[in-house]
């Protein structure tokens, strides 16, 4: 059987990554994702649970799509050029997507697990203080937009997107279903595929509210330092197209036993999340109305004159 050729992700938005002699992810072009473990305990802690996750029989399908598909450990080549180190195989989310829009967002008020170091407590602290965590129960990890093909990606530093107030982080994501989205901050977005990405049975906030609807009922995990994974496709919205847009769960080094009580932390940080993405879909469908009411004054108008 032929090595898988590995190479850079295109479409990493958050996280380590690889180049320059830094160990990070890569990708085959089988559609998975080889992800090094961690050299302390939080490599084999995830490789624990996706384990556990991937024979626990009594997780609902629905559910277990939130999830990547695990394709168990390897050794490969690490891309930091330090010889072969164990990896996590996982699905690849963005194979086969061109272009993709992606948001990486952290969600919890609080990123460290029960019976943490104290010295990771302080660290994770000061970082959830000077992020929108604390406040919004979730921040951006990371972000790339698809402007268009003559533009490219808006793609900030993590650092500028990290610590931004409920109003910029409305903005951004605004800016994330826009047509004319060039920065994320300094634009007037029109919300033209709020509808299609956002909205619908099968948009964004559907299958959030189906995410949230899973975790008001299962206490066998509490997921800490997690990420959800949106992404979809401006080209397709451009063209009338199902924008493919999808959610997925990532990051799980710091899953712990829920013991039978519900996870509160991840939980509160998805609804607040899910009442500002309503706040934006409801935002775009009265621009939307307006605007409709100002073309239908104006054609009165020329009908008159």
């Amino acid at each position: 059987m032929p090595v898988a050729m590995l190479k850079i992700p295109e479409n990493q938005v958050a996280g380590h990554q690889a180049g320059n002699g830094k160990l990070g992810p890569l990708v085959d072009d089988s559609g998975r994702f080889y992800k090094p473990l961690q050299g302390d305990d939080r490599g084999s802690h995830e490789v624990s649970f996706y384990t556990s996750f991937s024979q626990d029989m009594t997780i609902p399908d629905q559910a277990r799509g939130f999830f990547p598909v695990f394709h168990g450990t390897e050794l490969v080549e690490a891309s930091d050029g330090s010889g072969l180190k164990p990896h996590l195989v996982l699905e690849d989310l963005t194979v086969g997507r061109v272009n993709p829009s992606i948001m990486d967002i952290k969600i919890g008020s609080r990123t460290w697990p029960p019976e943490s170091p104290e010295d990771y407590i302080a660290k994770c602290m000061k970082k959830d203080r000077a992020t929108s965590s604390i406040f919004l129960g979730f921040r951006f990890s990371g972000l790339q937009f698809h402007s268009n093909n003559e533009l490219g990606f808006w793609k900030p530093q993590r650092k500028a997107v990290q610590g931004l107030s409920a109003e910029e982080v409305k903005l951004v994501l605004r800016n994330f279903v826009s047509s004319n989205t060039s920065t994320g901050l300094e634009s007037k977005p029109d919300c033209a595929f709020a509808s299609v990405v956002l909205g619908g049975s099968t948009g964004i906030l559907s299958q959030l509210l189906e995410l949230k609807e899973w975790f008001e009922d299962q206490t066998t995990y509490h997921f800490y330092s997690c990420s959800i994974h949106i992404m979809y496709e401006k080209q397709l919205a451009l063209e009338g197209k199902d924008p493919r847009a999808e959610i997925k769960l990532i990051d799980f080094a710091h899953v712990v036993e829920g013991k039978g009580v519900l996870d509160h932390n991840f939980l509160g940080g998805l609804c607040s999340l899910i009442k500002i993405i309503k706040h934006v879909l409801k935002a775009s469908d009265e621009c939307r109305t307006n605007g409709l009411l100002k073309d239908a004054q104006k054609n009165q108008d020329i009908a008159e004159n």
